[in-house]
């Protein structure tokens, strides 16, 4: 079986773009791969500065992640920060990394440019990811499009890494659904919590059609053909409909008769009716956050015991070991 491994930031409530890009991939590959799955919460403070926000961001994706049917018990899965050695093997990684293969990296360039803080964290961030994939030697990244361009800088940075002190790392391969590559937001951009255009997993009923409703359509008529290819309404509508609903959608989009109000309640519908058990799962985990807590520190020790083996090598072909 295949070591695969990713993680999930909580900087803010997790949305179906992060359930189709990263959780439903993840939970997949459950049953046929060595799963490593993580709450990236180093990471998340590129962002949030708030330490209850935090704290409770961190809770409450690892709740969403169990309440979506992750077991425990068939993966390794912790918060990232109670794996310290993730830090010593980022620094490790940065003697290796050339600034030119930090500069061309678009995430950065696309964040600062949103507004976010131009700090060294979110500039050496492809360098924590790296230290994050190549800690426990995975082999398959699931990964948005969006993150395409860090696991190849992992790959770089690896090479790197044992063409200078000797071969130590496995060279993972992202792996990437073509058809949730990028899920839409609101606005048709990305959705990304940093953009404010996302449709949370688990709102409540009125908030959740509130926010289908505002999904961005244009003002062709009713009654005209439409490109259901370029409307970001029809790329959510593709997530969650039936294949015989979604054919008679895409006719109603050429043929003429698609109507946006009334599809974006089929689609509000849908996403109730996709995730109802996991709502209700949530709610059970809530009610025992010790439980949760547990799951996250019984994981942290599994995943130290695998981290601390590549570490010690690690540091040992480099010359930290004496």
């Amino acid at each position: 079986m295949k070591r695969t491994l990713s993680g999930i930031q909580p900087s803010g409530q997790l949305h179906i773009g992060n359930y189709f890009g990263m959780m439903q991939p993840m939970l997949s590959r459950m049953e046929n791969s060595e799963l490593y799955a993580f709450i990236v919460d180093l990471h998340a403070m590129t962002s949030v500065h708030d330490r209850d926000r935090l704290a409770t961001g961190t809770l409450e994706a690892a709740t969403d992640f169990l309440a979506l049917g992750l077991d425990p018990e068939k993966c390794l899965f912790w918060v990232q920060s109670d794996v310290p050695e993730v830090c010593e093997l980022a620094w490790l990684l940065s003697t290796v990394t050339p600034m030119g293969l930090l500069e061309r990296c678009h995430s950065y360039k696309d964040k600062v440019a949103k507004g976010l803080a131009a700090s060294h964290g979110l500039f050496a961030y492809p360098v924590l990811m790296a230290a994050d994939i190549l800690l426990y030697q995975a082999e398959v990244v699931p990964v948005g499009k969006d993150q395409k361009q860090h696991v190849e800088v992992t790959r770089d940075i690896a090479i790197s890494f044992n063409h200078t002190f000797g071969e130590t790392f496995v060279l993972p391969e992202a792996a990437i659904s073509e058809s949730t590559a990028i899920v839409p937001g609101l606005d048709g951009q990305k959705m990304s919590k940093s953009y404010g255009n996302t449709i949370p997993l688990f709102l409540e009923d009125k908030e959740l059609r509130k926010r289908v409703m505002a999904v961005q359509t244009d003002c062709t008529p009713v009654e005209e053909a439409k490109n259901p290819d370029t409307c970001n309404l029809y790329a959510l509508l593709k997530l969650f409909a039936p294949p015989e609903k979604l054919a008679e959608v895409r006719s109603l989009y050429l043929k003429g008769g698609a109507a946006y109000g009334y599809l974006k309640q089929d689609l509000f519908a849908l996403i109730c009716d996709y995730f109802a058990a996991a709502k209700t799962r949530k709610k059970e985990l809530l009610a025992n956050q010790d439980y949760i807590r547990q799951i996250l520190r019984q994981g942290a020790d599994k995943a130290r015991a695998k981290a601390s083996s590549t570490l010690d090598l690690a540091r040992d072909r480099v010359g930290l070991k004496y």
